[in-house]
Formats: C-alpha cells, structure tokens, sequence
C-alpha cells in the first residue's frame, strides 16, 4: 500500500498514474466499468491504454438527511441496495425508502441518458475493472461491487486514484484485487482535497467520452 499523500492536476492525470497500475492487463480480455460521472474520464483514460471496451455501472449515492455529502448507502439502476445497517436504525424508514426510490429513478435516467440503445458489455468468464476518481466511504463502490457479481466475471478488480485506508481494505475483501495510487495513512475526509481540479463532470461530458470509445 502506498501511504503518499499523492496529489493530482485532474481526473486525468489521475486516470493516467492508475493506468500504470494496470498496464499488466493489456493483452487480456476485460472491460472497465466506470461508476458516473467522476469515473467516466478515470476509466476512460485506463480503458484506451488496456485497449477494452468501457461500460458504466449506474450507481446512486444515498445520503444523510442531515449531511448529504456522507453516504449511508447506495442503490443501482436495478434496485440493488448497499446500506449500513446501523445507521438505517437511526433513520426515519419511510424516508429511506423514498430517497432510495428517488435515487434509483435517477440512476435508470442516467442510464437511458448515457447509454440510451447502446449494448451492454457482458463481463461474464472475463476480467472486469471497476473505476471510480476516488472512494470515501466507499457505498457506492460497495453496491457496484455487488452489482457487478450478479453478472459472473472471472475475477473483478476495483480501482481508484485514492482511498482511505480502511476503507481500502474492506473493498479488497469484496474483490480479488483492489488497486490504488494512494492510500494516505490520514485521509483528508473529501476525494476533492486530492485534486486541483475535481469541477463537476457534467451529462455531456459522459456522453461525449463514451461516443469516442464507439
């Protein structure tokens, strides 16, 4: 594990310095699955140098009533829920259950927006990488985990830019490998602080960067 406080320019350099990560993938048969929309020009950038084709897992974020930038949990475009149990035990149910039914209709919007008739890349008997520009408390990589094993790869790998480190560790007991540029030993609290540019990805942009992979 690489404990650096590494830092970067943009969601590109980044893309780029996890790519050298994964450079010994090349010649295999896999595909990237970046998790929208911050992942999308990670994955984009990995998925030109391993030569695979890129696909997106739509994964929503569900957040505290009271500081929606901390994630209890997630939900896919399909329904699939991750969430932390103890936490659920101090929320309102009726509550968490529409902001889950409000985050899946966003992420099945996403999804006919980003992709709209294109085919799924099926990962079933094949390496399968999962990129996102970085994880906090890692709901969202957690559901997309889960996700990704209904569809019966051969082996899954998530990858991101940075990660704290408990956090690091628990996804690499979800899958068979988990990588990371950086694994700071004091996790700055927010994924932007690893950035000098984290501006938002906007709809376009997504859309923009899947079309050049057609």
């Amino acid at each position: 594990m690489n404990h650096e406080e590494i830092y970067f320019r943009d969601r590109r350099e980044a893309g780029a310095r996890l790519a050298d990560l994964l450079e010994k993938y090349r010649g295999q048969k896999g595909v990237i699955f970046a998790l929208p929309r911050g992942g999308v020009p990670v994955g984009k950038i990995i998925a030109d140098r391993l030569r695979w084709p890129l696909d997106l897992l739509i994964i929503r974020k569900i957040g505290h009533p009271y500081n929606p930038e901390y994630a209890l949990g997630a939900v896919s475009d399909e329904g699939l829920v991750v969430v932390n149990p103890t936490e659920l035990k101090t929320l309102d149910r009726k509550w968490f259950d529409q902001e889950k039914e409000r985050q899946q209709l966003e992420a099945k919007r996403r999804r006919e927006l980003y992709l709209k008739d294109r085919a799924p890349v099926d990962p079933k008997g094949i390496t399968a990488i999962i990129v996102d520009d970085g994880i906090a408390t890692g709901s969202t990589m957690l559901a997309a985990i889960r996700a990704l094993k209904q569809k019966r790869p051969a082996r899954i790998i998530a990858a991101v830019p940075v990660a704290p480190r408990e956090t690091a560790a628990a996804m690499g007991r979800e899958v068979d490998e988990f990588v990371a540029v950086s694994i700071p030993k004091f996790f700055l609290g927010a994924i932007g602080a690893y950035y000098e540019d984290f501006s938002q990805i906007s709809d376009e942009e997504v859309v923009a960067l899947l079309k050049e992979t057609d």
